[in-house]
């Protein structure tokens, strides 16, 4: 059964992890896609939503697969995979040029979706990272990597769609993992969406503003 959007995705989501309603909750959803998921999910729980800068590092001719990520923070992290590294016959300079590529990128969006305001405390608060699914992994393995030197106390992965396998990896990294759907053989996140359209800046900084509103 595919979802019909990012919007009942989330509502499902938010659905499945409605026990944690009343905890002290931060919503960080992956841009671009997992906002739209984020803010319902942040609704259905009355928990404020924000973002997790993150970006995958792209495969040489594949830009479409990724072979790491990277993440926002002082300093910013990468996580590499080697063997798809290997695999796809990335070298050394063109990990440097894409690490350049999307830095550039996490600070134009973090101007553009927080503009001065500072990212939010994470510390003794139960965190829960939504993103619209989960194909290889790298992305939400990485900005796990960066939680977990935030000082939060929970963090929950919260997906609508994902393979088992990166599942497993990903549990291992979570304090707890919240997956609607996990089909085999699993192709690709879009598959599983009546519509699976880009989401825009625009409505990034729409979704950010109505959870603030919701909150206000």
């Amino acid at each position: 059964m595919m979802f019909a959007n990012r919007t009942d995705a989330g509502r499902q989501l938010g659905a499945a992890l409605s026990e944690h309603r009343g905890e002290s909750l931060l919503v960080l959803a992956l841009p671009r896609g997992g906002v739209p998921v984020g803010l319902e999910v942040a609704k259905v729980l009355d928990a404020p939503l924000d973002v997790i800068l993150v970006r995958k590092i792209r495969a040489p001719a594949h830009p479409e697969l990724a072979i790491g990520a990277i993440v926002d923070g002082t300093p910013p992290q990468l996580l590499l995979d080697d063997q798809i590294v290997a695999a796809t016959g990335a070298t050394a300079d063109h990990i440097a040029e894409e690490k350049a590529l999307q830095l550039a990128e996490i600070q134009r969006r973090r101007q553009t979706y927080r503009g001065g305001r500072p990212p939010p405390h994470t510390s003794g608060r139960t965190v829960i990272v939504v993103d619209d699914g989960i194909a290889t992994g790298a992305t939400m393995r990485i900005a796990l990597r960066a939680l977990a030197q935030s000082g939060a106390a929970r963090v929950i992965v919260a997906v609508p769609v994902a393979p088992p396998e990166v599942l497993e990896i990903i549990r291992a990294e979570a304090d707890e993992v919240v997956c609607l759907r996990t089909p085999e053989p699993f192709y690709a996140v879009g598959l599983h969406y009546r519509d699976f359209d880009q989401t825009s800046d625009d409505e990034v900084i729409r979704a950010l503003a109505e959870a603030d509103r919701a909150k206000g």
